[in-house]
């Protein structure tokens, strides 16, 4: 006697069922893997290296290099100074002259174009701190004129025989313009995010510089 065709619908459709749940809970899996549809992993920031250039919004920077320099004792009581120097090339984008700034402390974000050095790895410890300064001719001063290429170091002192590091690298950030809602002011700020109650602000890193140092008379 011939079986009734539904009776061969009932032989095929345990098989199906399965298939399909494996198939969205594989799905479902990656989906929560990768944190969710609308998330995607973050693009690294850019890695440049020894006499490569960065747009930081506000400013035009080339990284030239990173020495080491001994200042030699100024008579028999001083003592010999050891300074890691980090060379710039800096060029001030805007119409007006601005103060070249200071360097990131643990009590400071920095300002200028030092607040875009975000952070220096390894970081070098000294009771006097890092200083920036602008060089010209032998001159130091601490003026950025509007479109003009200014030799700029980042000056960090060596505490008594601590070794130099081999290579520093930097963590740099772009300053963009941004409006006050307020007062339709347009400041040039870092962005950022976090700051809020229970979450630390975090600078966006625009890119990372990595300079090998090299010694006096190298």
């Amino acid at each position: 006697m011939t079986e009734p065709s539904g009776g061969s619908d009932r032989h095929r459709r345990p098989v199906v069922v399965p298939v399909l749940a494996l198939v969205t809970l594989t799905a479902v899996g990656v989906v929560a893997l990768l944190g969710g549809l609308d998330e995607r992993p973050e693009t690294p920031p850019p890695q440049l290296k020894a006499g490569q250039s960065v747009d930081l919004g506000q400013f035009d920077a080339q990284f030239i290099e990173s020495t080491m320099t001994i200042e030699p004792a100024a008579n028999q009581f001083a003592k010999e100074k050891r300074f890691l120097d980090v060379v710039f090339k800096v060029t001030n984008k805007t119409d007006k002259t601005l103060l070249v700034g200071s360097l990131p402390t643990d009590k400071s974000s920095g300002y200028s174009f030092g607040g875009a050095l975000l952070k220096m790895t390894p970081q070098i410890k000294s009771e006097v701190g890092g200083r920036l300064f602008v060089l010209s001719k032998g001159v130091q001063s601490s003026q950025l004129h509007p479109d003009v290429a200014a030799t700029v170091i980042a000056r960090y002192e060596l505490d008594g025989t601590a070794t130099p590091p081999e290579q520093v690298t930097y963590d740099v950030a772009a300053y963009e313009e941004m409006e006050n809602p307020l007062t339709g002011v347009v400041t040039w700020l870092v962005p950022s995010e976090g700051g809020f109650v229970g979450k630390a602000e975090v600078k966006k890193v625009a890119a990372t510089v990595t300079l090998p140092v090299k010694q006096e008379g190298t």
